[in-house]
């Protein structure tokens, strides 16, 4: 009976390093690559378990197919020129995974290598898609012409199909992290900001002198117009009054003392139209009138007799 237990226990010692030499075990955070006598033969994405010849004969290189983050250091600081010729400084990052263990252990061996041909590739993509922006699309006081994402988007499209294609390496995302200028642009693009606000500032003053102008345009033709409506209205009072004059003209001619007499009480009539009080001497005319009321029958007949007279 303990030979059988020793003879169980010498089979699950076999068999455990049986597997050891010919199976293992990838994870889900892990790619693989099975070469035999150094040539890769089988790459492997998918998590689980597989087999191999023991070694020598075939061997298994695992690699960390999780997202990892490119960042150059700070003394890796390119100088990059716009679409209009300023000199700026841009660091940027990446975030890339191996896709192809195959391809990248053949181009690339290890993380060190990846990083040496990320920071190629990153310069290259910088320098051609920042090209063809103008720093305004970076820098600008208008939100919506700032295409910082456009940009990144346009960075990693250049680098993408170069990485996979030459390296294994899928890029997952390209960002500007750090832009600077030196003090030389930054006072070109001061000046640059201050002519503008200057060329908005003399705009908006011709126009408002060009609206002044037609104001003072309109306020003097209405001014003409209604100077030319009150001569008009004028010249007709004037006319009416000489008229009205006329009239008494002739009164005056006929009988002076009663034409005097009617224009008195017209003048009462007027004072008198509103509830007024008026405070006058009763000899000023016409107040004498509510003082004397002249005798119209002596002199109407006075002028009887001398009518008869004549």
């Amino acid at each position: 009976m303990r030979n059988f237990w020793i003879v169980i226990l010498l089979l699950l010692v076999v068999t455990s390093l049986g597997f050891v030499l010919v199976g293992f075990q990838v994870r889900q955070t892990e790619s693989a690559l099975v070469t035999r006598f150094g040539k890769p033969v089988r790459p492997i994405t998918e998590p689980g378990l597989y087999f191999k010849l023991p070694a020598p004969i075939e061997r298994v290189h695992k690699f960390d197919s999780r997202s990892r983050l490119y960042e150059p250091q700070e003394g890796f600081l390119e100088e990059t020129t716009t679409a209009g010729g300023e000199p700026i400084i841009v660091s940027s990052y990446v975030v890339w995974r191996i896709s192809d263990p195959l391809q990248f252990l053949v181009s690339v061996r290890d993380s060190k290598g990846a990083e040496e041909n990320l920071k190629s590739l990153l310069r290259n993509a910088q320098n051609a898609v920042v090209g063809r922006h103008y720093f305004s699309e970076l820098v600008n006081t208008d939100r919506d012409k700032i295409r910082f994402e456009q940009i990144e988007q346009e960075m990693q499209g250049e680098m993408a199909p170069l990485a996979a294609a030459n390296y294994g390496m899928e890029i997952r995302a390209v960002g500007l992290r750090r832009l600077m200028v030196s003090e030389k642009v930054t006072e070109n693009v001061f000046d640059r900001m201050r002519a503008d606000r200057d060329r908005r500032t003399k705009a908006i003053l011709a126009a408002g002198a060009a609206e002044a102008d037609r104001i003072k345009g309109d306020a003097q033709a209405k001014e003409k117009e209604l100077l030319a409506i009150a001569d008009a209205q004028a010249e007709a009072i004037r006319g009416a009054g000489d008229a009205e004059a006329a009239k008494y003209y002739k009164m005056l001619e006929a009988d002076p003392e009663l034409a005097m007499f009617l224009r008195d009480i017209e003048a009462l009539r007027t004072i008198l139209k509103e509830r007024s009080t008026i405070v006058l001497g009763t000899d000023i005319e016409p107040m004498r009138l509510l003082k004397q009321i002249p005798d119209l029958q002596n002199r109407q007949s006075g002028q009887g007799s001398a009518g008869e007279g004549k």
